[in-house]
């Protein structure tokens, strides 16, 4: 084999080499989840029907949502969540796919009228924990916030 064939395949095959190493570099770069038009809703409970406390949000990310983790609190007991006090909440949003990569994540509790009465007045934040299908997580503490009423 002559010299220069040899080398023109060495090249080749190093060319070829940088472009499948970029290419996994890319497959492997994982976005983390974004989270829009995110919004909080306090209904107080009436004569006959019990309130609720909701937060909805749109979450997105190119390998899809796995799950919503949902921490609601007031201002006035000076928390300051962290992503692993999130995580370790047990209060999940349910999802829904809205398109492969994004889904509509809703959180509902219900308020009856004594506990309404127990809640802390005043202005409460909503923390977040997103994560996706690969694994990438988007944790955001005052993701949304929303008044507490008599």
């Amino acid at each position: 084999m002559s010299k220069r064939i040899l080398f023109s395949s060495l090249i080749g095959a190093v060319a070829l080499g940088g472009v499948a190493a970029g290419g996994l570099a890319l497959a492997s770069a994982s976005t983390e989840p974004t989270l829009e038009h995110g919004s909080a809703r306090y209904t107080a409970p009436s004569d006959g029907s019990e309130g609720s406390l909701t937060y909805t949000v749109d979450v997105s990310d190119d390998s899809g949502i796995r799950s919503l983790k949902v921490l609601a609190w007031p201002a006035s007991s000076k928390l300051d969540p962290t992503a692993a006090e999130v995580r370790s909440a047990n209060e999940s949003a349910k999802c829904q796919s809205t398109s492969d990569e994004t889904a509509r994540c809703t959180y509902g509790e219900k308020v009856t009228k004594q506990e309404a009465a127990d809640l802390a007045k005043g202005t409460w934040y909503v923390s977040v924990l997103a994560t996706a299908e690969d694994g990438g997580t988007t944790f955001v503490a005052r993701a949304a916030t929303v008044d507490i009423t008599g």
